[in-house]
């Protein structure tokens, strides 16, 4: 059996208890080119949005203030979400709150319309983790759903919070994410990082098949 990738939830919980949130690498001020996108998507302001690995992310802010209904944050650390809970106040009980590895969550069939991750799938560094994520993907998202899924780009870094990474080009994303989805918009993002640092990213945004049958 091969092994699994996806870093343990204590990582994830000494990070975020060691470091303030707006400190980690991968902070974002505001998640505009995120919330871009999904603007971009057409869908109603009622569509069913997840964000994974949402962790602190301001994104859910912003979604909230754009009149977005139907919200939900996944991620590993429960510390992160509790961060961003604090941050929204009374606004957070608009949110569905989740702690849970993506790789194997219990979550309905076809419940979403929007799958956003910025900077989870690089992390999946084995073919078992990176399987059971677009596995889930297939079986959560409804067909003709769109996935919006950001990774360091070919130039970004190799590691990441003391982690190993994967890192993709646009189409090698799209290919290991395969037929099932249909590839609407491919774009690089340069994030400067608190500590200033440049990393590259590549978003890919995808349309899950409507077929309901996994390939």
């Amino acid at each position: 059996m091969m092994a699994r990738s996806m870093p343990p939830r204590t990582h994830w919980e000494n990070v975020y208890s060691a470091v303030p949130a707006e400190d980690v690498s991968w902070f974002q001020h505001r998640a505009l080119r995120s919330l871009r996108l999904i603007r971009e998507t057409g869908l109603p302001l009622s569509a069913s949005i997840l964000d994974v690995g949402g962790g602190a992310s301001t994104l859910v802010d912003d979604l909230l203030r754009e009149g977005y209904s139907s919200l939900a944050v996944l991620d590993l650390s429960e510390v992160a979400l509790s961060i961003a809970k604090a941050r929204l106040g009374d606004h957070a009980q608009r949110v569905i709150w989740i702690v849970a590895d993506i790789t194997h969550a219990g979550m309905p069939d076809h419940s979403v319309d929007i799958w956003h991750d910025r900077a989870v799938f690089h992390f999946l560094t084995s073919d078992v983790d990176r399987q059971a994520y677009i596995d889930t993907v297939l079986r959560v998202v409804k067909p003709d759903g769109h996935v919006i899924v950001a990774t360091f780009d070919e130039d970004g870094p190799t590691r990441c919070s003391g982690l190993p990474v994967m890192r993709y080009s646009a189409g090698a994303l799209h290919s290991t994410f395969g037929a099932p989805f249909e590839l609407l918009a491919h774009e690089r993002e340069s994030h400067t990082t608190p500590g200033g640092n440049i990393q590259q990213f590549v978003y890919c945004h995808c349309r899950r098949s409507g077929s309901s049958a996994r390939p």
